[in-house]
């Protein structure tokens, strides 16, 4: 198992456990977090944009150039955002911290 901790944008902290393998923006819709996930992971919308914390951000696989180009229509980007639907969760990844937006914009659907 997975340990993910997801802060919401009014700072609670809500833990979650997946299997390895699990994608991120599953794990955060079956938590509760309002990611909506609109294009159902084909990276054609930024509606499951996180913020990754700190050290985390390294461990992750370098994100294509195709969620750099859907990153760019996600409100709040920072140098540690990511599409939470092109996160697949491994054992290097237990205990990771995620922040979820509190702005939200997505150019692709309106």
């Amino acid at each position: 198992m997975v340990r993910i901790c997801f802060i919401t944008a009014e700072g609670q902290r809500i833990d979650a456990e997946a299997e390895v393998g699990a994608v991120l923006l599953d794990v955060a819709q079956a938590a509760g977090m309002p990611l909506e996930g609109t294009c159902e992971g084909q990276m054609a919308c930024s509606t499951c944009h996180v913020i990754v914390r700190g050290e985390w951000f390294a461990k992750l696989p370098q994100a294509s150039a195709d969620e750099e180009d859907m990153l760019d229509l996600a409100a709040g980007v920072t140098g540690t955002s990511r599409l939470s639907c092109q996160i697949e969760l491994t054992d290097e990844l237990d205990g990771l911290e995620v922040e979820i937006p509190d702005i939200f914009r997505d150019m692709q659907i309106g």
